[in-house]
């Protein structure tokens, strides 16, 4: 059995009244009652100071992730734009134009390996370019 220590406490008659009335009931007590009480005031206390213990760093990830969905927006917006401006300037190869095919997988292949290796360094594209970079 757990050490139990006894409090003095007053409560407001209204309070007090409607305490004694639930300790009528069978199996309950008013220690029982104020221990179930406190407790749950208590829990609710501390995950309050949870949440305004993280509240802030919670809300700067959150402005971030927004920060970077609207980026990725951007970007996917101006590559569609890009890609439509393409198809509509490039005149289609003719069906039995086996090296202009050719070509254009060879273009392909190239611009993947470029897209590989500017993801693998961690280089961007849109930043500003400096002397190192090609």
């Amino acid at each position: 059995m757990a050490q139990k220590v006894r409090h003095q406490l007053f409560l407001p008659a209204p309070l007090s009244e409607r305490l004694e009335a639930l300790a009528t009931r069978p199996g309950t007590s008013k220690s029982a009652i104020l221990a179930d009480a406190v407790t749950a005031w208590l829990d609710r206390r501390s995950a309050s100071a949870l949440e305004d213990r993280f509240a802030i760093r919670l809300d700067r990830m959150n402005l971030a992730i927004g920060r970077i969905e609207r980026d990725t927006h951007v970007v996917l917006e101006a590559l569609a734009l890009f890609i439509r401006f393409e198809l509509s300037i490039q005149a289609p190869l003719a069906e039995d134009d086996q090296a202009g095919r050719a070509l254009a997988a060879r273009r392909f292949e190239a611009f993947v390996h470029q897209v590989r290796r500017q993801v693998a360094t961690g280089r961007r594209t849109l930043q500003p370019m400096t002397d190192e970079q090609p």
